[in-house]
């Protein structure tokens, strides 16, 4: 077995756990994000800041351009809801 192959499982395995880890922190980091931006958009009115218009518009799948106040008000209405049983 050569060095070269040596350090590339090595690699390999240190990338893979370093995924899990951050995929963990990543998830919850998402969660934060979440209920802190729907805190500032039942704060805020229409128009957004860009870096809260650029979050709603991963949310609602549409250009900061084409969303409307009705599109803001629906997403906070569904983020907010209590879970379907």
């Amino acid at each position: 077995m050569g060095a070269r192959r040596i350090r590339r499982d090595q690699r390999r395995f240190d990338m893979a756990e370093s995924r899990t880890v951050n995929g963990h922190l990543k998830t919850r980091e998402r969660e934060r994000r979440q209920v802190r931006m729907i805190g500032l958009l039942k704060a805020g009115k229409f128009p957004y800041v860009p870096s809260i218009m650029s979050w709603v518009s991963r949310e609602v799948g549409k250009p900061s351009t084409k969303i409307t106040q009705a599109d803001v008000t629906k997403l906070v209405k569904t983020l907010t809801a209590p879970p379907a049983k």
